[in-house]
This record gives structure tokens, sequence and C-alpha cells, in this order.
């Protein structure tokens, strides 16, 4: 899974784009950990359909440039 992580106020954000699923936490290291317990939980209570409805594997993470101003 892809954990992506933003800060966001005082605490950061982390979101797992493949399911949709995000979770927070003060620092980065928590934000991690709180995803991978919302994930988890996911997995421990959603039935194989709604697995495969959420689920979108081809996500991809990449850097592209654009003009300011």
């Amino acid at each position: 899974m892809t954990a992506i992580i933003e800060r966001e106020g005082d605490g950061f954000v982390s979101l797992c784009p493949e399911l949709d699923i995000a979770s927070q936490g003060a620092s980065i290291e928590e934000a991690r950990a709180n995803l991978v317990e919302a994930l988890t939980l996911f997995f421990e209570t959603a039935d194989a359909s709604e697995v495969t409805q959420r689920y979108h594997g081809d996500v991809l993470v990449t850097q592209v440039e654009v003009p300011v101003g």
C-alpha cells in the first residue's frame, strides 16, 4: 500500500490512495502508525466485495513541473 503523508496545521495527515483511507497524527510516525491501524481495521471488518470496490491498484506518485506567474 502507498502512504502519502503531509503536514496539515500542527499535525500530519496520512492517506492510502489505493483504498481512499486516511488518518492523522501529531508526528509523521504517529500519522503513519494511525494509517496502518485504520487499514488493519478496514481489512478486518470489510467484506471482500467492499475491498474490491474501493481498491484502486493503479496509483502512481510522481512530480510535475508547473509554471507559476
